[in-house]
């Protein structure tokens, strides 16, 4: 494999086995293939980065795989090393957020009554399949109702609830979740492993915490630290940090300590001294709701501490319980709802930091 791919292309899964945290589909889709019970129309749905366009390949390749075992392609024989390859012509692949009309509907149908040129399944994998226009996917609609035997549908979606529900109920459903942070520090520290790249375990959790659950994105803020780090022997979280522009937690916690005391002028005060130092007001905004967030959540319940605080330090995470404790409730959802409309408004402030300046008067001045 080029060695020059980006990460999350050169280690895509290759097979079930290799997909990270979606056990309950690769299960399912595994004896499918195993027992021949395969459908005729899957519907992929769930966070972006979670895994759907990767399965619906590796169940291409395993449907037309010579030699499966288990459920699972071999990755050795003709087919899967086609479609492995990037050159298969019974692999269909289109992007609805592009050829989202009629006439590539059209085309797709007619497409469909032609047997495959080599495989056992012409396998159509539709992406972001809730962008098709309502002509589109009517005229899918009629394909998935009366497929012909060779022809294998999987329908992958990030906004299931914009799909008709006509298409929905003809589609095998599976929805796949977003990956937790253990899960995805394992994923990276397999990768970096097999970079010879040493990072420290919790400079792992800030890249696995700062994606969102999603593994393609952890998987590029890799790539781009392996990218800047090249040669270093050793990258821990402070580097991670300040390459990715990621807010340290001392500042939100302080932060929030000056909120929660109502101290108007010294929020906005020590808000602009840290801007001044070269932090980014749009990163601070993101992660000061996560932070938020964070302290909503143990407000409700304590006993989650661990879990939502993954690559918080001892003392972090005990100043998190604290705050969550002792800060009034109202007051704390009043204050996210303050920053997150401040998060929306500094897409076109002229003045970057203002909405968050009004955020910390809303959330401190008014009664």
């Amino acid at each position: 494999m080029a060695t020059n791919l980006v990460l999350y292309r050169k280690y895509r899964p290759q097979s079930f086995r290799e997909v990270v945290g979606q056990d309950h589909v690769v299960q399912t889709l595994k004896n499918a293939v195993r027992g021949n019970l395969i459908s005729h129309a899957y519907l992929f749905s769930g966070p972006r980065g979670s895994g759907k366009t990767s399965m619906a390949r590796i169940l291409a390749k395993a449907v037309n795989c010579k030699n499966p075992k288990e459920g699972e392609p071999d990755n050795t024989c003709d087919s899967c090393k086609e479609i492995q390859e990037g050159r298969a012509l019974d692999l269909i692949e289109i992007d609805a957020a592009s050829n989202r009309g009629i006439d590539e509907i059209r085309d797709l149908k007619e497409g469909i009554r032609f047997a495959p040129t080599k495989f056992k399944y012409k396998v159509f994998v539709v992406d972001e399949a809730h962008q098709l226009t309502k002509e589109a996917a009517n005229a899918l609609l009629k394909t998935l109702e009366e497929p012909p035997s060779h022809a294998i549908f999987v329908l992958a979606t990030t906004e299931v609830h914009r799909m008709i529900p006509t298409i929905i109920s003809r589609c095998q459903r599976f929805d796949f979740r977003k990956l937790q942070v253990p899960e995805i520090v394992a994923r990276l520290e397999n990768i970096a492993a097999k970079e010879k790249a040493t990072i420290e375990k919790s400079a792992l959790q800030v890249l696995a915490g700062h994606s969102g659950g999603s593994l393609r994105d952890a998987e590029s803020l890799l790539d781009r630290v392996l990218t800047f780090h090249q040669g270093t022997k050793n990258i821990d979280a402070k580097a991670i940090q300040e390459l990715l522009g990621i807010v340290e937690v001392h500042i939100l916690s302080e932060f929030v300590d000056l909120l929660s005391a109502k101290k108007t002028s010294q929020t906005v005060q020590f808000l602009n001294q840290n801007l001044e130092k070269g932090m980014d007001p749009q990163e601070f905004a993101k992660n000061l709701v996560e932070y938020l967030r964070r302290v909503l959540i143990l407000k409700l319940n304590a006993e989650l501490l661990e879990s939502i605080s993954p690559g918080f330090t001892k003392e972090q995470q005990e100043k998190l319980a604290e705050q969550a404790k002792n800060m009034e409730g109202k007051f704390l959802t009043e204050a996210l709802k303050h920053f997150m409309q401040a998060e929306k408004d500094m897409r076109y402030a002229d003045i970057i930091q203002l909405p968050l300046e009004l955020a910390i008067v809303d959330s401190t001045m008014k009664e």
